[in-house]
């Protein structure tokens, strides 16, 4: 519990990924790729409550094999390519207060987003706790790699830019132009403003900046190679 408010980390890991048939349970530098969220989960220091949502025996299996507690599956027609990651937020904070539990916060950590260093989550609960007036607070990366002034469009058949100042892109240098940011593995909220909003981005979102290298998002089997290299760096970090 931080400042009187109750945290609930949640981790949606379905099994019917077809970009990459099992990639929760995929080997990343030695682990089920959902391991290291869920090990990430247990160090923080403020998080109460930590549970998987998935309909896969294997993966609540494995889960409860690292620390995770699955105390419910996720029924079948909330984990399909088509089904909102939303709706199995909901369905978990709802069965668990059916149950008796209430929280306060609800947090959503994406274990196809491995890359979390130690106080990150820690961090994430407190920038949203300690600022006034916030709803919610999103991990993000500054885009170095493609800002959107550089990002074309296709109008006709042609490239257009984005840019509505007159400028070419090539008039558009790096250093001038304005810093954008890309939502990276750690969401949460205040639940009353989840019900009302239903997403994480919502009127008053803070930000909780995290390092370049942590931008992985695993979907494809070259995912796991580029988040190997990086975990290998994590591990020396951590160690």
């Amino acid at each position: 519990m931080y400042k009187d408010k109750s945290i609930l980390a949640l981790i949606p890991a379905r099994g019917g990924s077809k970009g990459l048939p099992g990639k929760n349970l995929k080997s990343l530098a030695g682990k089920p790729l959902i391991a290291w969220s869920i090990e990430q989960a247990l160090a923080s220091k403020t998080i109460d409550r930590l549970i998987v949502s998935t309909e896969d025996e294997e993966i609540a299996s494995v889960s409860r094999r690292h620390g995770a507690d699955v105390p419910f599956m996720r029924p079948v027609e909330l984990a399909t390519d088509m089904a909102l990651v939303g709706s199995a937020i909901i369905h978990a904070v709802q069965t668990l207060q059916s149950m008796g539990e209430h929280y306060d916060i609800v947090m959503l950590l994406e274990c196809t987003s491995p890359v979390r260093y130690p106080g990150d989550i820690d961090r994430a609960i407190a920038t949203l706790v300690d600022s006034k007036g916030a709803e919610s607070a999103v991990g993000v990366v500054e885009n170095t790699h493609a800002p959107p002034h550089w990002n074309f469009r296709l109008t006709d058949g042609l490239l257009t830019t984005f840019i509505q100042n007159g400028l070419s892109v090539e008039q558009c240098r790096r250093q001038a132009v304005e810093k954008s940011y890309v939502p990276y593995c750690i969401y949460l909220s205040y639940w009353s403003s989840y019900e009302k909003h239903a997403m994480f981005y919502q009127p008053r979102t803070v930000p909780v900046i995290l390092r370049k290298e942590q931008m992985v998002e695993i979907d494809e089997e070259i995912d796991l190679l580029i988040a190997e290299t990086i975990m290998k760096h994590y591990i020396m970090h951590v160690s």
